[in-house]
């Protein structure tokens, strides 16, 4: 059994992860711990004081008590806003903290674009203008390739959880383009563990989407690759460990 480790800021889309877990179908358990938010905004400001080091740490003695092998802090926004080196920062003192590898959304898309092959994306984001350029920035300074970027401006994680598959489809339409090889759909306050199958055969593409990554991200740091097609095209690599 791998035991995952999950810091969620939060209650949005939460319930994505037990999806997840059911849809691996195999010896994988995800453990989830919420930590709090300052306030329920798309803010830089906001963004910023959400995740501070002393939050952080203070929130993952529930995952070493579980058995927990890695640690992922599920927030795309609340690590990418601090910049690459920022971000870098900040996972080296969640591992420090946690004592376990550790990682954030924002670098398990980058990671994810890698292992699909991809070389150019376009953004679908939920996010105000601002906050998609800050994500846009941090994958080019990852090496990926943003040829098309769209942000729908939404306020609040609490606006975007509401949303249903009719959305987060207009969403990734909006964002695609001919010149993209995938689809970035950021937010992990958006409901997308469902809708993953859906999403890329209407755009023939493969989508990755926030809590889709971050999962993936986890399993990586533990050297575990799982065949789950449900989950879309990052899931169906040959797996490493046979299960």
């Amino acid at each position: 059994m791998t035991a995952l480790g999950f810091l969620y800021p939060g209650h949005f889309a939460e319930d994505d992860y037990p999806r997840i877990e059911q849809l691996l179908g195999s010896d994988v358990r995800v453990e989830l711990v919420h930590t709090g938010i300052e306030e329920d905004a798309h803010q830089i400001r906001t963004l910023r004081e959400t995740n501070s080091a002393e939050r952080l740490a203070a929130s993952v003695e529930g995952l070493r008590l579980s058995g927990a092998e890695a640690v992922v802090w599920a927030s795309t926004s609340g690590s990418f806003v601090h910049g690459w080196d920022g971000a870098q920062e900040q996972v080296h003192a969640l591992a420090r903290a946690a004592g376990m590898p550790a990682s954030s959304t924002s670098f398990a898309f980058v990671h994810a674009v890698g292992e699909i092959g991809a070389r150019r994306v376009a953004v679908g984001a939920t996010y105000p203008d601002d906050v998609t350029g800050l994500f846009t920035g941090f994958l080019r300074a990852g090496d990926v390739e943003v040829v098309a970027a769209h942000s729908a401006g939404i306020p609040t994680p609490a606006e975007v959880a509401a949303w249903g598959a009719p959305e987060i489809l207009a969403l990734a339409r909006a964002a695609d383009t001919a010149e993209a090889e995938a689809v970035l759909l950021p937010d992990t306050a958006l409901h997308t563990a469902s809708h993953l199958a859906t999403l890329e055969e209407d755009l023939g593409k493969p989508v990755l989407t926030a809590n889709q990554v971050t999962v993936w991200e986890a399993l990586r740091l533990t050297d575990r690759r799982v065949n789950a097609p449900g989950l879309g095209t990052l899931f169906t690599r040959e797996p490493i460990v046979q299960v």
